[in-house]
């Protein structure tokens, strides 16, 4: 089974401290540090798992600059067969549906069964998935936390819906899913991987390569442009604690008996 993931690096939320820009429209990004979205890890991982049963290929892509390239080899460490980098000075400023068609073209130029996304982007929506199955016209099934394979030309899969409940759905292939967060347990990287692949090769793909028409995609071609960029206020009757981990403690308890939490 050949199957495509696409992933997408982020700011890491963990190891930065999140600022508005100037123009309140966008986060300051010159000194943040960046991974792979998390989301997207288990896509990755859940594509190793269906290969490493059924046998086949994982293909990592993703859209954006030189820079991203590290998510393709963190990726190819952890067992994925290929990296490829989307990139090309035209895709700046593209909203979700300029990224799905890119991602489109791109699909256009191999034959994958299986094409995975993460459930949403840490920096962004969870737009991409559904708008390029929509774009291919291929089945589409979102936050799902299982995958069983039927025959290699259907899939049975499980999805969370309201209420703590699952929705189980025979799908065919090729078709576009989007990986919920815990459907497994993504392995870990070390250095060691890391440096094994940091000399392979990766493709680059551009207007030129993937047949897009300029302006077809970009900023110039976004429907959707961000506007404002804000902090939401604090709420009536919310409080910031101050102070170490057992000062906080101790306050949590009084806060909690004051309102009847505890007898």
């Amino acid at each position: 089974m050949e199957i495509l993931v696409c992933a997408r690096r982020v700011p890491d939320t963990s190891e930065n401290e999140i600022q508005l820009n100037s123009a309140g429209n966008d986060i300051e990004r010159d000194e943040l540090v960046y991974s792979i979205n998390e989301a997207d890890n288990y896509a990755v991982e859940e594509a190793l798992q269906i290969v490493a049963r059924v046998g086949g290929n994982v293909t990592v892509a993703t859209v954006g600059g030189e820079d991203d390239e590290e998510i393709l080899r963190r990726e190819m460490a952890m067992g994925a067969n290929h990296g490829v980098l989307i990139t090309d000075e035209a895709f700046r400023g593209s909203d979700g549906r300029g990224i799905a068609s890119i991602l489109k073209a791109f699909v256009q130029k191999g034959h994958y069964d299986l094409i995975l996304t993460g459930i949403q982007a840490e920096d962004g929506g969870a737009q991409v998935g559904g708008m390029l199955a929509a774009l291919l016209d291929y089945p589409f099934a979102s936050l799902v936390n299982s995958i069983e394979i039927l025959d290699g030309k259907k899939l049975k899969v499980s999805r969370e819906i309201e209420g703590g409940n699952k929705e189980i759905n025979e799908i065919d292939l090729p078709c576009v899913l989007s990986i919920q967060t815990g459907i497994n347990e993504p392995r870990y990287v070390g250095m060691k991987g890391i440096r094994q692949v940091a000399s392979l090769p990766i493709p680059t793909f551009g207007t030129s390569e993937l047949g897009i028409p300029p302006g077809a995609v970009g900023e110039a071609a976004a429907k959707v442009k961000r506007v404002d960029y804000f902090v939401p206020a604090l709420g009536k009757g919310a409080e910031i604690l101050q102070g170490s981990r057992e000062e906080n403690i101790d306050k949590v308890l009084e806060l909690v008996i004051a309102k009847g939490g505890l007898k």
